[in-house]
């Protein structure tokens, strides 16, 4: 019940802010496209040295497959990719990630537990600064974000996607046009930044829904479960009962029909 009262707020947030991330994705993508400012370090592949990963999950247990799932997809990916854990560092965000990561000896190198289940940009902004601020110092030259996608209240689809560098932004379908002031290099220097600290704070209101649907739906298989146990158990229980009683029964009057003859 508690989840379910979170999942509706959870749902809300995660919609509210998709109109705001398609905006901003195509003022980003119509403004890159239309200058020769491709030197920003967020627009430039540079060779892969170390590679950054950020993990969403949870402070808790109790939600089903949730926290499994995204785990397993980025340590699948990790042991695929790298030799060893000096090729990669890994943000945790939610102290279940963190305690996996850090019992198998793999390099966490950031982690934030505690999060609000209805977190504010304000609220997480250090976070996807200090993500963002890593690869612009080149401390990572890639860096990709896992996640689980909320699709509906009983489905949800694990994401892992590279963020940074922002080579692949969707291009706009509209053709749109903007006169700058200041210049162009001065607003993406500001606008790159915060399109990467979007897609970080979109996905972690995106697993926050997620979660509290997958809360909701563990617990009430678990609620489910134990009152189908409860009846098969009394069943049974009745049954012995019975067949206690009726053996008393029989033998009271198998005592008595040996004492009347």
């Amino acid at each position: 019940m508690v989840s379910a009262s979170k999942l509706s707020k959870a749902e809300e947030n995660a919609r509210k802010f998709v109109p705001y991330m398609e905006k901003i994705q195509e003022v980003v993508s119509s403004v890159a496209k239309g200058s020769s400012f491709a030197s920003h370090p967020m627009l430039v592949k540079r060779p892969v040295k170390k590679t950054g990963y950020i993990i969403i999950a949870s402070d808790r247990g109790l939600a089903g497959a949730f926290n499994s799932n995204v785990i397993r997809k980025l340590q699948k990916d990790i042991e695929s990719r790298h030799k060893s854990p000096d090729e990669y560092g890994i943000i945790a965000i939610g102290r279940v990630a963190r305690d996996y990561f850090k019992a198998r000896g793999m390099n966490v190198i950031l982690d934030i537990v505690g999060v609000h289940d209805h977190p504010s940009f304000e609220e997480i902004r250090s976070i996807t600064r200090k993500a963002v601020g890593m690869f612009e110092d080149e401390t990572y030259d890639e860096l990709y974000l896992y996640y689980t996608h909320y699709v509906n209240a009983i489905s949800h689809q694990v994401v892992g996607q590279k963020i940074l560098p922002l080579t692949d932004i969707a291009q706009s379908s509209k053709p749109l046009s903007y006169e700058f002031e200041p210049s162009v290099e001065e607003i993406l220097e500001v606008l790159l930044p915060q399109y990467a600290e979007s897609l970080i704070f979109g996905a972690l209101l995106d697993s926050k829904a997620s979660e509290h649907a997958s809360r909701m739906t563990a617990m009430k298989n678990a609620t489910d479960n134990a009152t189908e146990l409860i009846n098969t158990l009394s069943l049974s229980y009745n049954r012995a009962r019975q067949a206690a009683i009726t053996q008393e029964i029989t033998e009271i009057v198998g005592g008595a029909s040996a004492i009347s003859s």
